[in-house]
């Protein structure tokens, strides 16, 4: 039996957890190609207008996979965290498939919500085991070592391990370069290279060490989170915001780059928070909003030119405030 899981949204985070299990229990899993012009052409056909660019890809993947699979794997994702909410449109992701795409196979729509119980992750996997086998101690088996992976998975990216070259099985190409930046945002915006347009080779090229917030760990983000006067009911959103603090506080970046997807709710005052956070601590802050018509050439002057001013203000110590409170030149300040 062939699993289908599309190389989009949640896949940055849980296709070690989801590989693990489906593989355990004798399925073969089958991802979708990664992302193109062509996959996301065809996403943007399928999706409803108004749409953001990570359900559009997502919709491109699952056409992708069309003909190639026995069932594709679309969880509905409502909590992945107690007393935590993820993303409205989780939850309806598998009735907006099924709408929008023709001629799909069987798709495993397991709800996963454990805002109130934990323990109701099991039943979620254990609905998506009953697809494959009845065997139900082969699926608690199977539950048990995808957990286990998953452990180690977050283990090696609080390390500094790259994410990408974990997924891969690779040796981290996370090197130290002349300047340290952090890329902020969401896992399938920061780490789908068409989607990001090649930030980290780009960043590499240009002798630059990149943080993300997974290299931080869930420790020390939820401190911080924990001392925003109300409490953080998105998880992922929860993630940024104490990573974006910790950055400040810790002082141990030259810049961030927070790369955020035209029309996302969330991020429209996730950014803003992280933004203010770190240029009162007057940390060179750069949003890049990506959506379908972004293009290379005017990405790649803006980062240069991102790049360029942080040299420019170490290498002159010229103290160029994020806020433009003054400039210094020479011994007169404007």
């Amino acid at each position: 039996m062939k699993i289908g899981i599309p190389r989009a949204l949640l896949y940055y985070q849980y296709y070690r957890v989801w590989k693990t299990f489906f593989t355990t229990l004798g399925a073969e899993v089958v991802l979708s190609d990664k992302t193109t012009k062509d996959i996301l052409d065809n996403g943007v056909v399928a999706t409803v207008n108004d749409a953001c660019l990570p359900l559009k890809v997502f919709h491109g993947a699952v056409i992708n996979l069309i003909g190639k699979v026995d069932y594709i794997f679309i969880p509905r994702l409502k909590s992945v965290a107690k007393g935590e909410y993820i993303c409205p449109k989780f939850c309806g992701l598998p009735d907006m498939v099924r709408y929008s795409v023709k001629n799909l196979p069987p798709i495993i729509d397991t709800e996963v919500n454990i805002r109130k119980k934990p323990r109701q992750l099991y039943k979620a996997f254990l609905s998506a085991g009953l697809y494959i086998t009845k065997d139900k101690n082969l699926i608690k088996l199977a539950y048990h070592k995808a957990l286990f992976e998953n452990a180690l998975f977050i283990e090696k990216l609080e390390k500094g391990n790259a994410l990408l070259d974990v997924l891969a099985n690779k040796k981290s190409t996370n090197k130290k370069g002349e300047l340290t930046v952090a890329v902020l945002g969401h896992k399938y915006n920061v780490y789908d290279q068409y989607v990001n347009m090649n930030l980290f080779e780009n960043l590499t090229k240009n002798n630059v060490s990149v943080i993300t917030a997974e290299n931080i760990s869930d420790k020390i983000c939820n401190d911080y989170a924990a001392k925003l006067p109300k409490k953080v009911f998105w998880s992922f959103a929860r993630k940024l915001i104490g990573a974006a603090n910790h950055l400040a506080k810790e002082n141990i970046v030259d810049g961030v780059i927070y790369i955020m997807s035209f029309g996302c709710g969330i991020d429209s005052f996730v950014a803003d928070i992280c933004e203010r956070t770190l240029r009162k601590n007057k940390t060179p802050f750069f949003l890049m909003m990506i959506d379908e018509h972004s293009g290379q050439g005017g990405f790649n002057t803006r980062l240069e030119a991102f790049l360029d001013m942080i040299k420019w203000r170490r290498k002159d110590d010229l103290d160029i405030s994020p806020y433009g409170e003054r400039v210094y030149i020479g011994k007169d300040a404007i």
